[in-house]
This record gives structure tokens, sequence and C-alpha cells, in this order.
């Protein structure tokens, strides 16, 4: 029987959330309201006037090519991003659960790069595939393969995907690792007496049984590579070459702080708020069905 926590009065409830209820309040629902208040406003770039237009922020966006340009960039980099940094998390932690020498050892280091800060994560791989002093840049000039992301595209988006999801490797790493220690060993025993091999082990019975965990990532990751990836694009490419890498949550960045147009800037920010929260909706009525809990 499950015991429930009685409270006789309202005012301990209410002075156990209340520190809680502050810092949301300060710091997710006032800017929150500041922005929806802002995109609805037109100001000139030194904020000393302002006209309210109303939802003429949010059309001039919508209709921007630039805007649906950056749209399509986010599309690619957080799937990439998601997809990569899933899979390689759930390999390693696969490989970690494993009987091997110096386990322990191994865990710590793959866990270490969540540590390092985005930018910084971003400057190790520049050292790496920077066409001049890059380790691997170098060697693909040298071999013949041009490389260069400040010039191309899709070597530009390569690299901003391939930094933002080792950096989330490590985080997920975490949690497929606990997901795995907590599937008892009886049931990939007895699947193997009768003849299942590994491969279809993972696929029939731990694969299933990590779902929840899988989806709770999914989740996660998808918000990272919308929000927490700008210090990486910024180090890396800054949006670059020719708006290539520039995704949404960059572009808020450059119409709001290099550009000054905060009426714009304002509204794109309001409209990525309402399409994480839309995608998590989705992602909680949809996928969360096919999750085994």
């Amino acid at each position: 029987m499950q015991k429930k926590v009685i409270f006789r009065g309202t005012l301990l409830p209410i002075a156990l959330l209340l520190p809680q209820l502050i810092v949301t309040g300060i710091f997710f629902f006032w800017p929150a309201g500041q922005a929806v208040w802002q995109s609805l406003l037109r100001e000139d770039a030194f904020g000393l006037s302002s006209e309210f237009v109303g939802l003429e922020n949010f059309r001039d966006v919508l209709t921007d090519p630039t805007w649906l340009g950056a749209a399509g960039n986010t599309v690619v980099f957080s799937t990439c991003v998601a997809v990569l940094a899933l899979g390689t998390a759930l390999f390693l932690a696969v490989q970690a659960d494993k009987s091997l020498r110096g386990a322990t050892a191994y865990r710590t280091l793959l866990i270490w790069p969540y540590a390092v800060a985005p930018a910084i994560a971003a400057v190790l791989w520049v050292f790496i595939f920077h066409p001049q002093i890059g380790i691997i840049g170098r060697a693909l000039n040298g071999a013949g393969i041009p490389w260069d992301y400040k010039l191309n595209g899709a070597q530009a988006m390569f690299l901003v995907i391939l930094a933002s999801a080792w950096k989330q490797v490590a985080y997920n790493f975490i949690f497929f690792l606990a997901g795995l220690q907590s599937i008892p060993a009886a049931v990939n025993e007895a699947a193997a007496i009768d003849g299942a091999r590994p491969a279809r082990r993972f696929w029939t019975i731990t694969f299933p049984l990590l779902s929840p965990t899988t989806f709770f990532l999914l989740v996660v990751n998808l918000t990272y590579a919308f929000f927490e990836t700008f210090g990486v694009i910024h180090a890396l490419t800054q949006g670059g070459p020719g708006k290539s890498t520039e995704t949404l949550i960059y572009k808020v960045y450059v119409d709001g702080v290099q550009n000054l147009n905060l009426g714009t800037s304002a509204a794109q920010s309001v409209i990525l708020m309402l399409i994480v929260v839309a995608l998590t909706a989705f992602q909680f009525r949809g996928i969360d069905k096919k999750v085994h809990y």
C-alpha cells in the first residue's frame, strides 16, 4: 500500500513550493512574457520609441526566405544531432555494460566531455578539422580531398553536427548505462538458453526495456539541439558560410543582437518556443504510447 503525504494546512506546501515557483517565475515566465510583448511591438534600433503592430512581426518572419532556410537547417541539424548522439551513446553504454578490464576508468572518461562548455568544445574541433592547423583537416587536404568548412556549407554543417553530438554523448551515456544495469540479467540469460543470438536479444529484449530511457533522451536531445548548441555554432561557423549553418536559435541572435531588430527577433523566439512545445507534446502523445514501462 502506497503512503501519501497529507498536509493539515496550506501554508507548509506553499512554503515548500515557493522557492521553485519564484525561480521559475523570474527565469522563465517573466522573460517569456517579455518576449511575447516585445514580439507585438516595432522599435527603433536604439529602443527609444516603439509602436504596437500586432501580429505583423510574425507575418514578416513566416514569409522571410532566410527564416525558412534557417528552419530547414534546424530540422536537418537537430535530427542528425539527436540520432548521432543517441546511437553513439547507446553503443558505448552497451560496451561499458560488459565485463571489461578497466571498465570504471572507461566509463569515467566517457562522462568527461559533458563538463566541457559548448564554446570550448567547438575550439577543440577547430584544432582537429581546421583546413590549415587541424590534424584531420590538413591530412584531408594533403591527400587531395578538398576540405575547408569555412567555404563549403555541407562540410560546415557536418562539423557543427559532429561537435554538438559529441558534446551530448556523455549525457546520454550516463542514462543508457543506468538503464542497462537496471535490466535483470535473468531475462537475457533465459533468452540465451532458448538460443537467441546477442543481436536478437538486444533488439527484442534489451532495447524495448530501454524505451522509457530512450524516449526521455529523445526529448532532451531535440531540446538541446534547438537551444543549447548556440555556442558551438557561434564558435565554429557563426552561421556560415552563406547561412548554411544558421539555425533558428542563431538567427534570433543575429536579428536581435547584431541587426538590432528587436520585434522580429522576439517573434522568432516565440515561434521557436511554440515549435518546441508542440514537438514535445507530439512526442508524449504519439511516441509515448509505444513505450514499454
